[in-house]
């Protein structure tokens, strides 16, 4: 059976999701990547809503779209240790941790927070 990227990503999604899960004390930091910007939200899965959110569509840092996802990442810590959130469980969804998903989460780290 062949699956197309799509699927395959989705299909490693759910196996990540099966292991990774944010309480309350540790939320999960979900990344989306789409083929014009990188979404990122840090989500309490217990109360089942989200707690921070930021985008490339509010950040922009140069050309480069590494560099947009680092800025991102920084964003998106700076909001969370504004709402009291210094750890988190990293979800890359079933994108590879290569090119912007790692540069996001390497600009969160450099934010403060520890994953």
């Amino acid at each position: 059976m062949a699956f197309n990227k799509t699927e395959r990503r989705l299909r490693i999604k759910r196996h990540i999701r099966t292991k990774v899960s944010g309480t309350a004390e540790r939320p999960r930091l979900s990344v989306f990547r789409s083929n014009k910007g990188i979404y990122a939200q840090i989500i309490d899965d217990t109360a089942g809503r989200t707690l921070v959110a930021a985008s490339s569509k509010n950040v922009t840092a140069g050309d480069s779209p590494v560099a947009t996802a680092a800025a991102v990442g920084k964003e998106l810590a700076t909001r969370a240790t504004a709402a009291g959130i210094t750890s988190v469980v990293f979800d890359r969804s079933g994108y590879l941790y290569h090119g912007r998903v790692k540069s996001l989460a390497e600009g969160a780290r450099e934010g403060g927070l520890n994953f």
